[in-house]
């Protein structure tokens, strides 16, 4: 199983989204997604989240909360599942990159993020995330990049 983490940087009213327009063969190809990326060897899931976000856009999360944990599988290939811690970031220092070697980095207004063009789970969760404080843990299945499947736990926050 591959570990990543996601992060939706928030501020004013918008999130920052990264639109995945730049590497060849992605299979997030067209699509915008959060910040983030795969672990490094011994990082907790707070470690990857701020070295990913930072190494991504150059600012650096001080104010971060876990919303929920995702598990992404493809049955179409053999690539190997996806499980996924979700935060929302709401504080960060430094300035945003101009440049992202995975895509174009753009602040878009919260209330519109789910026009873009999402993973059909992300725009799940995204509803979810917007609706309750709630932490979720989702599993989300996919064949030719179409959701056949999902299953959902939420939480309650005390």
């Amino acid at each position: 199983m591959i570990l990543c983490t996601e992060c939706y940087i928030q501020r004013d009213g918008q999130t920052l989204m990264l639109h995945r327009n730049k590497k060849a063969d992605d299979i997030n190809q067209g699509k915008w997604i959060g910040v983030g990326g795969k672990f490094e060897p011994g990082e907790s899931p707070e470690q990857c989240l701020i070295r990913e976000v930072q190494e991504e856009t150059g600012l650096t999360v001080t104010d971060f909360q876990l919303r929920g944990i995702v598990t992404f599988v493809t049955t179409d290939d053999s690539s190997d599942p996806m499980l996924i811690f979700i935060y929302t970031a709401s504080g960060f220092t430094g300035e945003l990159s101009l440049t992202c070697s995975e895509g174009t980095l753009q602040w878009v207004e919260t209330n519109q993020i789910c026009d873009l063009d999402l993973w059909e789970g992300d725009r799940l969760f995204w509803n979810w995330m917007q609706n309750s404080s709630a932490l979720f843990s989702a599993r989300f299945t996919y064949h030719g990049g179409v959701l056949t499947h999902h299953e959902v736990t939420h939480y309650a926050t005390s």
